[in-house]
């Protein structure tokens, strides 16, 4: 039989008494067509857990056989033949420090020093090393150098991806290889549409692991090629591709898009980790998919007893950060709350802070968890995990502390220490922008006519910084900005422009909304002045008079 036919006749075969059975009708057999066979038999008798039948196979008179000729006749065999039938050994977990796996290391050992191993075998021997001895193998930095010498432009879609696997190992020799990745990073350029949704998260996560933070063609090429495999991704292959959409600030809409179709229809059957992560996705690019988060809701309420305490925290915190409630928040709070109940000294102290705060966002009170938060046990758990009580830690405990106390009038529970309470809420995503707010002040300049009339970037004692301050008596008049006598009322403006809002939308973000409401408890009429009401306001009149109607409607008129 030839071999066309062998291997036609072979992957028809779908268990290896079928395979055993086959092989015992042949006459006679190629090197290249054994070992196919030893492949074959790992396809169909391995699985996650491992070989599904050990005995039937190891101990099968035909395996036993083939096996004998592989270790005494090592030598006779031709590159494909060892090599493949390497690494079919190795997934068939036999024993490495074996006589016949010492046969075949030693034969592949001693071809790759003679230099007589082709892109493709290097490619098949790191690949079977890599599984058998890990990143530590002394022979997989012999095989890189070895490739340094050949054309990257010749080689296969499958040969790059390899090769960019083992280069991950010395890695840590930084640029060592780098001469060899540009090549590499170019070369993939031109194949990416021919890439299999294994090979384009693999090549995504190799490009994270070696800082290719230069190859932006490439990464974008890639990013973009992924969209249409997001169907296909296994679990482990979508995060990859997330974290490399992280890792390299890359945000595609027709990504975002694509993973609103496909989350809904498998939130049920995918793993929780794969969700979290699209979530973390979502919350770090700020971007509100409300098909997304209304799938992961019910994704929590279903199965969040089965979750781990940072997938638990991934899945909450965006909604908090994005300032969203989905059409199932009560039975998804109901649900974070008897996990809390059971599981609350599972969590590490600041997923649980981060989590705990990301509630208050969104008006979700935890009061019942705050004397533990407020304790002086927990402050110093908080304290002792790096980076200990550092400015984001103290700007959470200090927002929790001023929500219960504005907001929730009823907690008896103990104390936030003003140790641990920090003098401003500094937001840097929140930051004020620049540009717009000159814009404002020139409108206000035109509207008020001095600019004592209002003070920009206030401090207040309730450790909000107010963007823009207007005071005014009782009769509805503006006072200078440095009068603090006879205040009838504070006027906060909150001049918001892009970062303040989730992505490509005009909602607000959590810290936005929960400064704008704190503000208004403590007394302040809040205005709020969007960027995306004023970006089309040609000149400073027509912004005085917008002004005008957003903060004195009805009080002041506006002067020719």
């Amino acid at each position: 039989m030839d071999e066309q036919q062998f291997f036609k006749k072979l992957n028809s075969l779908c268990t290896s008494k079928e395979i055993f059975d086959f092989l015992s009708s042949l006459e006679v057999m190629s090197d290249t067509m054994a070992s196919g066979a030893l492949q074959r038999i790992s396809e169909v008798e391995v699985d996650d857990n491992g070989l599904r039948n050990p005995e039937g196979v190891l101990e099968n008179e035909v395996f036993r056989a083939l096996c004998f000729q592989f270790e005494f006749e090592s030598s006779k065999l031709s590159n494909t033949g060892l090599l493949n039938a390497l690494q079919a050994l190795i997934k068939l977990h036999i024993d490495p420090q074996s006589t016949l796996m010492a046969s075949l290391l030693s034969e592949g050992k001693e071809r790759l020093d003679k230099g007589q191993l082709t892109v493709k075998n290097l490619c098949t021997l790191g690949e079977s090393l890599l599984e058998l001895e890990g990143p530590g193998c002394v022979m997989l930095e012999q095989i890189v150098n070895c490739m340094q010498e050949k054309d990257v432009e010749k080689w296969s879609p499958k040969e790059m991806v390899m090769v960019y696997k083992m280069l991950q190992v010395p890695a840590r020799e930084g640029e060592q290889y780098q001469d060899l990745l540009d090549r590499l990073n170019r070369a993939a350029l031109n194949i990416v549409s021919e890439l299999s949704p294994t090979f384009t998260s693999t090549m995504l996560n190799s490009l994270v692991v070696l800082h290719q933070t230069q190859a932006v063609p490439l990464v974008t090429a890639l990013c973009k090629h992924s969209v249409k495999h997001i169907p296909y991704f296994t679990g482990d292959e979508l995060v990859n591709v997330l974290e490399a959409f992280l890792y390299f600030g890359h945000r595609q809409e027709i990504f975002t898009e694509a993973l609103e179709t496909h989350v809904p229809k498998c939130i049920f059957t995918v793993h929780p980790q794969t969700v979290s992560k699209i979530m973390q996705y979502c919350c770090q690019k700020m971007i509100l998919s409300k098909p997304i988060f209304d799938a992961a809701a019910e994704g929590f309420i279903s199965d969040a007893d089965t979750f781990t305490t940072d997938q638990i925290a991934w899945y909450i915190i965006p909604f908090g950060t994005l300032n969203y409630q989905p059409p199932s928040a009560s039975s998804l709070f109901r649900k974070l709350e008897t996990v809390l109940h059971s599981r609350f000294t599972h969590f590490q102290p600041r997923t649980l802070l981060n989590l705990l705060h990301s509630c208050v966002l969104i008006q979700r009170y935890p009061v019942n968890f705050l004397p533990k938060i407020f304790s002086p046990y927990f402050l110093q758990q908080l304290q002792a995990q790096p980076p200990g009580l550092d400015r984001i830690v103290t700007f959470q405990l200090t927002q929790l502390f001023l929500t219960v106390t504005l907001e929730c009038p009823f907690y008896e529970g103990p104390k936030l220490l003003p140790k641990y309470q920090v003098k401003a809420f500094l937001v840097p995503h929140s930051s004020l922008d620049v540009h717009l707010l000159k814009r404002v002040k020139t409108g206000l300049l035109y509207l008020l006519k001095k600019r004592t009339y209002f003070a920009t970037e206030v401090s207040t004692p309730y450790f909000y910084i107010v963007d823009i301050e207007i005071k005014l008596d009782e009769e509805g008049f503006v006072l200078p900005a440095a009068q603090c006598e006879e205040v009838h009322r504070r006027i906060a403006l909150c001049v918001d422009g892009q970062n303040r809002f989730c992505i490509n939308s005009h909602h607000l973000l959590g810290e936005e909304a929960i400064k704008q409401r704190h503000l208004q408890l403590l007394g302040y009429d809040v205005v709020q002045i969007p960027f995306f009401e004023i970006e089309s306001l040609q000149n400073c009149r027509k912004m005085a008079e917008y002004l005008h109607k957003k903060i004195f409607p009805h009080t002041y008129t506006l002067g020719c």
